[in-house]
């Protein structure tokens, strides 16, 4: 896991020759010693990227996108750090969250299932052409036919999501069935440790009996068997680090400004410091108010690794996650 204090980009040019066209290439160089390290990486990706051009190979991203996280292959996570504490990184995310970030300690979101997934909308996409079929044939009606176009336009989603809340209800609720995939999980992994927290969304987990690269097997297990979002799964392995949020979310808490300039990509042009600055000011004071999440319980063995004790202290007092304050 590398979370720089320092970033640089670099722009290299080969000139048009003859008929070829010219090649520009620009690349990010970073370091968490200093601004000059950080361009001189810059630069040697940025030569490293043109060669391999001239050399015949394709390149997909000619300029990097700056976005902040899991972003090009090979950029580190591009946010503002806060505090560092041994090799937990305390990070401010695009949206102007605090994060925790952690090279070897496993969290865990599980958002509650509210929704139908696609395959339910396009089955009763399915059904209601089958029945809007059926019955413009058996009354050989042009105008049942304009109903069937309207039905499924109109209809398919809002009667996939009735039946999706239907189902739920019947096999216990979001709640219910998240809980359940982690008991499952820990009556097949009795030497695990999880310490549960409640989220706005979901669940979240962090794992206590001993640390983990987030590329080791039992890790994509663990994610597979509780249903994690496999979008954070892929961040974990690509930035190789594990991840929590820290304080509120800013919408939740009644701040209707988002974090400028937009998108939140650190660093920022010192010509829009004093407006982020006033926009983090807000949210700081605002966020004191609440807890990004609140403990439930902890479930499994009572094995406890000393580096995953030190960052659960770190997440519980970040969070505020034993305040008993409205989360958000």
């Amino acid at each position: 896991m590398i979370v720089p204090d320092f970033w640089a980009e670099a722009r290299v040019q080969r000139p048009r020759k003859g008929k070829e066209s010219a090649i520009t290439v620009r690349r990010f160089g970073w370091s968490e010693t200093s601004q000059a390290e950080a361009e001189v990486m810059a630069r040697e990706r940025a030569e490293a990227a043109l060669q391999r051009i001239i050399g015949g190979h394709f390149l997909l991203h000619r300029s990097e996108p700056k976005i902040p996280y899991n972003g090009a292959d090979g950029v580190p996570i591009r946010e503002e750090v806060l505090s560092r504490h041994g090799d937990v990184v305390i990070t401010r995310n695009s949206y102007g969250a605090h994060c925790l970030n952690t090279p070897d300690v496993v969290f865990a979101d599980i958002d509650y299932d509210t929704g139908p997934r696609t395959r339910a909308v396009v089955f009763h996409v399915g059904l209601l052409m089958v029945v809007g079929a059926l019955l413009s044939a058996w009354f050989r009606s042009r105008i049942i036919f304009g109903g069937l176009v309207f039905a499924v336009l109109v209809l398919s989603y809002p009667l996939a999501i009735l039946t999706h809340r239907f189902l739920l209800r019947l096999r216990g609720g979001a709640v219910t069935l998240a809980r359940k995939r982690i008991d499952a999980f820990v009556q097949t992994h009795r030497d695990w440790h999880l310490r549960l927290y409640r989220t706005p969304a979901g669940l979240r987990i962090l794992v206590l009996h001993r640390s983990f690269r987030p590329d080791d097997p039992a890790v994509s297990q663990f994610f597979s068997a509780l249903g994690v979002d496999p979008v954070y799964a892929r961040m974990c392995v690509n930035q190789q680090c594990f991840r929590a949020r820290v304080s509120p979310k800013p919408w939740r808490i009644g701040l209707t400004k988002h974090l400028r300039p937009r998108p939140g990509v650190w660093p920022v042009k010192d010509e829009h410091r004093a407006r982020r600055n006033s926009w983090i000011r807000e949210y700081e004071s605002t966020s004191e108010r609440f807890a990004s999440c609140a403990y439930l319980t902890s479930i499994g063995s009572q094995t406890v690794d000393p580096k995953a004790t030190r960052v659960l202290e770190l997440h519980d007092a970040l969070s505020q996650a034993l305040s008993r304050k409205a989360i958000a």
